[in-house]
């Protein structure tokens, strides 16, 4: 046979307590946050180490907390239960928030590490030379196309446009842009000695 606890006389008046300190608090009186805080702090820094299992994550919660019903005193209805169980609820809440947080940190800060372990993909000095060798030789080239023939290159490969835009912009038949385009690859891979690319031909 379970025999009934009676409840104390300090639990059966700690709801109208903790009524009178949120009437207090709506209206500002900073005094009763400090009531509070000593009635429930512990309470709210254990249920937070419990969750983060660490003390000074606990304490965070707990200023978080306590901000909170400072900032938002009629967040908290006593319809709904008591004082202490939402404090409770509160803290759990900031807490699986601070533990999701930290998982979030850990895993960028191992994105950024696997990522400035990567080795530098960036040209040496050697390929950086030849680069500008080959670009040299490519504005060369072009400098002795024809004007309509280096029209149509620069607006193809260098404004991003396709043939037939490059004709419609310098307002000439499709059928000749492409010609010029031809041409123009051709000469280009004779100066270059390298074959012309078949997706610029196709104005692609």
């Amino acid at each position: 046979m379970v025999v009934p606890v009676e409840p104390t006389a300090e639990q059966s008046a700690r709801p109208a307590v903790d009524a009178e300190l949120h009437r207090r608090l709506v209206y500002g009186d900073e005094s009763a946050l400090g009531e509070v805080y000593a009635a429930y702090g512990g309470l709210v820094r254990r249920v937070a180490a419990r969750v983060t299992r660490s003390p000074a994550a606990a304490e965070d919660v707990a200023q978080e907390v306590f901000a909170q019903l400072w900032s938002r005193p009629y967040a908290f209805d006593a319809r709904r239960g008591s004082l202490r169980t939402w404090l409770s609820m509160l803290a759990h809440r900031r807490a699986v928030d601070w533990v999701r947080s930290e998982a979030r940190h850990r895993k960028a800060g191992a994105d950024d590490a696997a990522l400035h372990a990567i080795p530098d993909a960036g040209p040496g000095p050697d390929e950086t030379i030849v680069d500008r060798e080959r670009s040299l030789l490519l504005h060369t080239a072009l400098a002795e196309l024809p004007e309509p023939q280096r029209e149509v290159v620069h607006l193809a490969y260098f404004a991003g446009r396709t043939y037939r835009q490059a004709a419609h912009e310098l307002g000439i038949p499709e059928g000749t842009a492409k010609t010029r385009l031809r041409s123009a690859l051709r000469k280009l891979a004779e100066s270059l000695a390298e074959p012309p690319d078949p997706a610029w031909e196709r104005g692609a």
